[in-house]
């Protein structure tokens, strides 16, 4: 991904808005709030008028005017400049076309999983998808509300996007969670077991790994391909 002089994703949003017309910031967190547009790009409304300033410094918008409604403070309206235009346009080409590698916080966690007692495990992501799953009969019933509506879906195909990533994570956990509830995941009978030893026996997973076949009956193959910087 390139690195932009103005690299916050409301700032695209920011551009995308004044490229239809001109604004004031506040028509602009009205506009992406109306739209649904705060699903898809994080919108920290406190920090939309620095992001406003930075994009003005570096010459992708420029003040129009200033107006005042009644007793209101005033309201600089900024427009959209050439530079501007060209710069939400390579972005835009940039995010649609060029895949990049995004670090999801579940994947995080799944990464370090065995830090969790199987059961607990198993818990915490029955929980996660109580969430997720709740969000998916949310959004379903909108985009049939929208499309009963004749809504055109080309102005939330987003949202669909972000349902079928909703709906592969709840398929994935769902199997997974029954996975470990079952001991059919690879390696859950060792994470188990390893988990009782430590609980009952205060055997640290380091100590029972230095002996497997005392503490588990057998020598791990797996064991013999991890590198020495990774053990």
């Amino acid at each position: 991904m390139a690195r932009r002089k103005v690299g916050n994703p409301l700032a695209f949003a920011v551009l995308g808005c004044l490229g239809e017309r001109p604004m004031h910031p506040y028509e602009i967190s009205t506009m992406l709030k109306a739209r649904g547009k705060d699903q898809s790009i994080k919108v920290n409304y406190g920090s939309l008028y620095s992001i406003v300033s930075a994009l003005e410094k570096h010459g992708f918008i420029e003040a129009l005017e200033t107006v005042r409604e009644g007793n209101r403070p005033e309201r600089t309206v900024y427009q959209i400049t050439a530079a501007g235009e060209a710069e939400f346009t390579d972005w835009l080409t940039e995010l649609v076309g060029t895949p990049s590698r995004e670090f999801h916080p579940l994947e995080a966690g799944l990464a370090y999983l065995p830090g969790l007692p199987p059961d607990r495990a198993v818990e915490l992501l029955e929980q996660r998808l109580a969430v997720v799953d709740a969000e998916i009969k949310e959004m379903t019933a909108l985009h049939e509300q929208m499309t009963a509506t004749e809504f055109p879906r080309i102005f939330w195909v987003e949202s669909e996007f972000r349902l079928a990533l909703l709906e592969a994570e709840s398929a994935y956990v769902h199997q997974l969670a029954e996975e470990i509830r079952t001991d059919a995941l690879g390696g859950a009978v060792y994470w188990r077991q390893a988990w009782k030893l430590f609980l009952e026996k205060g055997i640290t997973p380091a100590e029972q790994l230095k002996d497997p076949v005392k503490y588990f009956g057998q020598e791990f193959a797996w064991m013999k391909t991890i590198p020495p910087e990774a053990q």
